[in-house]
């Protein structure tokens, strides 16, 4: 299990990340506060709040390549 913060803020970057996400095929999960959705699910996204960075859990051992692919998207 891969964890770690992304931001995106923007319809354009929503649409773009779960483009990326739909790539692979384990479980990747987004939370804000209490909700988790999934992350391949641009409807589930929208019910969460964007306006700060989101957590991301990937549920795999090998999350090298998704985590290049997303890169632009990990907040720093």
């Amino acid at each position: 299990m891969t964890k770690t913060k992304i931001v995106i803020n923007t319809i354009a970057k929503v649409k773009d990340f779960v483009n990326k996400v739909m790539k692979y095929d384990f479980e990747v999960d987004l939370s804000s506060g209490r909700y988790a959705v999934d992350a391949k699910s641009i409807m589930g996204i929208f019910s969460l709040d964007l306006e700060n960075p989101v957590d991301l859990t990937a549920h795999t051992d090998d999350a090298s390549d998704f985590l290049k692919d997303i890169e632009e998207f990990i907040a720093k």
